[in-house]
């Protein structure tokens, strides 16, 4: 934890061994439109059918089909190709050897070339990480090229935040990104949607008198606690403060905070907040950008609570596991402890 710690002071080092690296995230909110649930639906219920006599059911995208199992079966019952290779694959790295033989194949089989990692929709990187997105564009393209006449939902699209590391920091930039294939009605408009939070979605005045509200209904000694006993208007005048100055100080990433419990509970916003409001780089490689299960959410928000800490940015009895079970009172207070630092930014 020392030598991370001090990578991060000094941003232009910690950044040159991650020069070029990209990564993709959905916008949480997304992940509950009905259009992306329909096409989930739609494909699990394909794979179910296609694989019923090989007595193969699949559940959830993300968890059943990230080891290679259910697409090894899917390549040999539609493409008719049969791999040497292993039935289950146990281990991590057993897993990645399968998958980079799968994707190979499948790929060849939809007539694509190869692409840099960086641009591909998929690859075996992202499939193995549990990623939906990339597991989305798979599915698609192996659905359109074996099975057309299946009713995809059309125009199913996501917002999604790339970013890019270079020298001065991280590049992001944020757009709609769509899966599958957009009728007549939306054609040309793909370029339209792209979105930017430079603008507050309230105007100046309003957020500065919110943020001006806060402290006096705090007290020193446990400021959270003593607000959560407070009005429930009043509670909700504090959070929508907070709230915007989250906001506000994530812009520059592209990013946008709706639900202040759920959408820290992974740790990868807090992160990213952190670093942003403290001026320094937390390289990808030490947290996780799409954290998978509760042991990974833990470490990124444990990450996050010893950078406070190291700070000097204090937050009175908050447990890690607090934040990752949406404890509304933890997550306030650590908000409102980077917010009490940095009102002014």
């Amino acid at each position: 934890m020392a030598e991370v710690k001090a990578e991060f002071k000094q941003a232009g080092e910690a950044l040159e061994p991650f020069q070029g690296e990209r990564r993709k995230i959905i916008q949480p909110a997304c992940l509950n439109d009905p259009k992306l649930a329909k096409l989930k639906e739609v494909l699990v219920e394909w794979i179910n059918r296609t694989l019923k006599s090989e007595h193969i059911v699949v559940q959830s995208l993300e968890e059943d089909l990230f080891d290679g199992l259910v697409l090894h079966h899917l390549l040999r019952r539609l493409a008719g190709v049969r791999l040497d290779v292993e039935e289950i694959a146990l281990t991590s790295a057993a897993q990645v050897r399968k998958l980079e033989v799968i994707l190979q194949a499948f790929d060849e089989n939809l007539g694509l070339s190869p692409e840099p990692d960086t641009t591909a929709k998929w690859n075996v990187k992202m499939i193995h990480s549990r990623d939906l997105l990339a597991t989305l564009h798979l599915l698609v393209a192996i659905a359109k090229r074996y099975q057309p006449d299946l009713a995809l939902p059309p125009n199913v699209s996501v917002e999604v935040v790339s970013f890019e590391v270079h020298k001065s920091g991280i590049k992001s930039d944020k757009q709609m990104e769509y899966i599958t294939t957009q009728s007549d009605d939306t054609d040309g408009q793909t370029n339209s949607v792209s979105v930017s939070l430079s603008n507050p979605c309230i105007s100046e005045h309003i957020q500065q008198a919110c943020l001006i509200c806060v402290t006096p209904f705090l007290t020193e000694e446990d400021p959270i606690d003593e607000l959560l006993k407070l009005d429930a208007h009043k509670i909700a005048t504090v959070k929508k403060a907070i709230l915007h100055f989250v906001n506000k100080n994530m812009s520059p990433l592209r990013l946008q905070v709706a639900d202040l419990e759920k959408q820290f509970a992974d740790g990868v916003i807090l992160l990213l907040l952190i670093g942003q409001l403290e001026g320094f780089f937390i390289p990808l490689s030490e947290f996780y950008l799409s954290p998978d299960g509760h042991s990974e959410m833990l470490h990124n928000v444990s990450l996050a609570l010893d950078l406070l800490n190291d700070r000097e940015i204090q937050v009175s009895n908050v447990d890690p596991d607090d934040i990752v079970s949406q404890d509304v009172s933890a997550t306030l207070k650590v908000l409102y402890a980077l917010f009490k630092k940095h009102k002014n930014k």
